[in-house]
């Protein structure tokens, strides 16, 4: 019989040398060659996936991102909980994890995001989140504040986009080495309190 081959998973490991090529050296230090010594493949081999070192960079970065969003949603299938709130600083917390490879797809995203200042196409895929992310999280500070016996201020969605501004670069600043992760979780919690205002859930009349 044929050998099957997985091309998905060939494109995955191709894509995975990127990343730790990048992460150590720097994504313009990055060639083609490279990628194939790194991943212990033919040049031939990767050209027949990524026929530019363009193609391979835009393909990383994409997976890059939708791992990134693959670990937020497996941080809240192990929360285990219906608590808006809970939910909101679990998927927030999520971008600032401290683990290895959570650091190294944000550091990979920072050094992409140069090539992303000419490449429209990158700088698409390095968007802020989209109105559908946007109006989850309103919907959860919503019902949080609701959690909380609070009043609605009706600028969820901007807070919102606060809260993804702010905890994206709390996480640029891990991947830098210019905060900790638990000073960056101080800021993100101290935050998301100030928006969901005092909890009066259990005052009396």
């Amino acid at each position: 019989m044929p050998k099957i081959v997985d091309h998905e998973e060939r494109r995955r490991h191709l894509v995975e040398a990127v990343w730790s090529l990048t992460v150590r050296g720097g994504l313009e230090q990055v060639t083609l060659r490279k990628v194939a010594d790194e991943a212990g493949v033919s040049m031939g081999h990767v050209q027949h996936y990524y026929p530019s070192m363009q193609a391979l960079v835009r393909d990383a970065l994409d997976r890059a991102v939708r791992a990134v969003n693959t670990n937020i949603e497996n941080a809240v299938k192990a929360a285990d909980t219906t608590s808006p709130e809970t939910v909101l600083r679990t998927c927030l917390h999520a971008l600032i994890s401290p683990d290895e490879e959570s650091m190294r797809l944000m550091r990979f995203s920072l050094a992409a995001a140069g090539r992303a200042v000419s490449d429209p196409t990158m700088a698409g895929v390095l968007a802020p989140g989209d109105d559908e992310l946007l109006s989850f999280t309103a919907g959860l500070i919503t019902a949080a504040r609701q959690e909380r016996g609070g009043e609605l201020h009706g600028e969820e969605h901007t807070d919102a986009d606060i809260c993804w501004s702010l905890a994206t670069s709390l996480g640029v600043d891990i991947a830098l080495g210019h905060r900790s992760p638990q000073a960056a979780g101080r800021t993100l919690d101290h935050h998301i309190d100030r928006i969901l205002g005092p909890d009066r859930s259990g005052a009396t009349a």
